[in-house]
C-alpha cells in the first residue's frame, strides 16, 4: 500500500508543449448585465416604486454584484469590494462604516479560529482521531459511517471546508491504496469525503464563512445574531442526520450489493500515529476542549467568542506551550475570504438600512402569503442557488438580506428563516466548481474519483433530500430546541 503524494517534476524537466491559445473574451455577459441594469434603473426611476434614492442606488449596485458573481469569472472578493466602494462613493455608506466591518468582531473571530486550527492541525490530533475511527471498520457500510463520523468531528477543529478537505486527502489516499483492488468502493469514498465535509459544516458557527455572514446580517437587521452555542444546538443534529443519510445515499448509488458483502480489514500503518497521545496532541486536545466549552457557555461568563478565540490562538502559538509559530499560522489565514466577508457585510447592511432589501423581498416574494409555502420557497431556492452563485458566502450574502425583511413582513421569525436558508445553501454538490472540496477530490492522482455524471447522479437524489430534511428540521425539530419559525 502506498499513501504517498507524488510531486510534480521540476520545471526544467517538464516536457515542452505549445502554449495554449488565448481564450477569447466573452463580452456578452457584460453587455447583458449593462442592459439589465439600464432597464432596472429606468424602471426604478420612472415606475413610481416609492423606493428612496439611496435604496435605488443600493439595489442597482446589488444587482450588478449578483450579475458579476453569476455571469462573469471576476474574483468574488473583487466584485464585493468594488460594490461596497461604489456605495461609499454614492454616499449610501460612509467610509467609516466600510472600514469598521474589516475590524469587526466576526473578522477577528475567524482570524483567531484559523490560527487555532493551524496549531491543532500541526499537532497531528485530527489525523490520529480520523485513523483511530476509520481503523475500526470491519465492513463497507461501517467504513462509510466511520469516515462520516471522523469528518464530522473535524468540523470542530478546522473552520473551513477547504481546510478540512486538505486535511482529509492523505487519509483518503491511504484508504485508496489499501482498497486498490476495489475501484468502485474507492470511487464511492472519493464522493463521500467532500459530500460529508460540505453537509457537516452546518454543525458549527465557524464551519463555513456563510454562517458568519448570516449572523452578521441578522445582527444588523434585528440587533441579535446566532451565538456559537445556539448554532451548535441547532446545527449539530442536522449535520449528523444529513451526513449519515448522505453516506447511505452514496453507498446505494455507487456500490453494488457484492461490494458491501463480506468483512473488511484496513492497513493504515503508513499514516497511523504512534501509540499514546504525544505532548502536542494533548495540548491541542485540552485547548480545543476549553475553547469549545467557553464558546458554548458564553451566556454564563459573558466573554465574547472573538476574545475566547484570541486567547486560544495566543496559547496555541505561544513559545513554550504552543504547537505552531504565530507568523506561520497567520500565513495560512484566507485573507481574501475575510475581505469578502467584510465587503458583503457592508453591502448587506446597506441593503437593509436603505430599504432596498424590503422592497426587493416584497417584489420577489410578495405574492407568497402562506407562511409554510414561503418557507418551502426559501429552502428550495437556497438549495438550488449553487447552480447560479458558486460561492457559499456569496449565496448567503444575496439570500439572507432578502429573506429577513420578507419573514418579518409575514410575521415569521427572521432568525429561523435565515438559518434554514443558510443550512439549505450548504448543498453545493452538482458541479465540481460549486465547492472547493468537490474540486479537490475530483482531481487526485493515483486513485479513481468521480466525473460530472457522477455528481449529477448524486445531486438528483441528495439535493431534494437535503431540502426536505431542512424543512423537516425547521418545522418540527428546531422549534423543540427553542427556535420557533412563527
Amino acid at each position: 500500500m502506498s499513501a504517498t503524494l507524488e510531486l510534480a517534476p521540476p520545471l526544467a524537466e517538464a516536457p515542452t508543449e505549445p502554449l495554449p491559445r488565448r481564450r477569447r473574451r466573452r463580452w456578452w455577459p457584460v453587455l447583458l448585465v449593462a442592459l439589465a441594469l439600464a432597464g432596472l434603473a429606468a424602471a426604478l426611476h420612472f415606475g413610481g416604486t416609492g423606493l428612496s434614492l439611496p435604496g435605488q442606488s443600493t439595489l442597482l449596485v446589488f444587482t450588478a454584484a449578483v450579475a458579476a458573481w453569476t455571469l462573469t469569472r471576476i474574483d468574488d472578493t473583487y466584485v464585493a469590494l468594488a460594490a461596497a466602494l461604489v456605495l461609499v462613493l454614492l454616499g449610501v455608506l460612509s467610509g467609516e462604516q466600510l472600514f469598521a466591518t474589516l475590524g469587526g468582531e466576526t473578522i477577528w473571530l475567524l482570524i483567531a479560529a484559523f490560527v487555532l486550527a493551524a496549531g491543532i492541525g500541526a499537532s497531528g490530533l485530527p489525523t490520529r482521531v480520523a485513523v483511530a475511527l476509520i481503523g475500526r471498520a470491519r465492513s463497507v457500510r461501517g467504513l462509510a459511517h466511520l469516515v462520516t463520523a471522523a469528518l464530522l468531528l473535524s468540523a470542530f477543529a478546522i473552520p473551513a471546508t477547504s481546510g478540512r478537505a486538505a486535511l482529509a486527502v492523505p487519509v483518503f489516499l491511504a484508504l485508496a491504496g489499501t482498497l486498490r483492488e476495489r475501484p468502485r468502493l474507492v470511487r464511492a469514498l472519493a464522493i463521500l469525503f467532500p459530500t460529508v465535509i460540505l453537509l457537516s459544516a452546518v454543525a458549527t458557527l465557524m464551519g463555513a464563512g456563510a454562517h458568519l455572514v448570516t449572523t452578521q446580517l441578522l445582527t444588523a437587521a434585528t440587533g441579535s445574531g446566532i451565538g456559537f452555542g445556539q448554532w451548535l444546538l441547532l446545527g449539530l443534529p442536522l449535520a449528523v442526520v444529513s451526513s449519515h443519510l448522505a453516506a447511505e445515499v452514496v453507498l446505494f448509488l455507487f456500490t453494488r450489493r457484492a461490494d458491501r458483502r463480506g468483512g473488511l480489514r484496513l492497513d493504515l500503518a503508513e499514516i497511523r500515529p504512534p501509540k499514546g497521545l504525544t505532548g502536542p496532541e494533548r495540548k491541542a486536545a485540552v485547548l480545543l476542549a476549553g475553547v469549545s466549552l467557553a464558546w458554548a457557555t458564553e451566556p454564563l461568563h459573558g466573554i465574547s467568542p472573538a476574545v475566547v478565540a484570541l486567547i486560544g490562538a495566543l496559547l496555541i502559538s505561544s513559545p513554550r506551550f504552543g504547537t505552531v509559530q504565530l507568523n506561520k499560522a497567520l500565513s495560512g489565514v484566507p485573507w481574501s475570504l475575510l475581505v469578502f466577508m467584510a465587503a458583503t457585510a457592508a453591502l448587506g447592511a446597506a441593503l437593509i438600512s436603505s430599504g432596498a432589501a424590503a422592497w426587493l423581498a416584497t417584489a420577489l416574494l410578495g405574492p407568497v402569503h402562506n407562511p409554510v409555502i414561503f418557507l418551502v420557497v426559501v429552502v428550495l431556492v437556497s438549495t438550488a442557488a449553487h447552480l447560479v452563485i458558486q460561492s457559499r458566502s456569496a449565496r448567503s450574502s444575496v439570500l439572507v438580506p432578502l429573506v429577513i425583511p420578507a419573514a418579518i413582513a409575514l410575521g415569521l421569525n427572521p432568525v429561523a428563516v435565515a438559518f434554514a436558508s443558510t443550512a439549505a445553501a450548504g448543498f453545493c454538490h452538482t458541479l465540481s466548481s460549486s465547492a472547493k472540496p468537490v474540486a479537490m477530490f475530483a482531481h487526485l492522482d493515483g486513485a479513481p474519483t468521480y466525473d460530472r455524471a457522477d455528481l449529477l447522479r448524486l445531486s438528483v437524489v441528495l439535493g431534494p433530500l437535503t431540502a426536505v430534511l431542512v424543512l423537516f428540521f425547521a418545522l418540527s425539530v428546531w422549534p423543540l430546541l427553542g427556535l420557533n419559525w412563527r
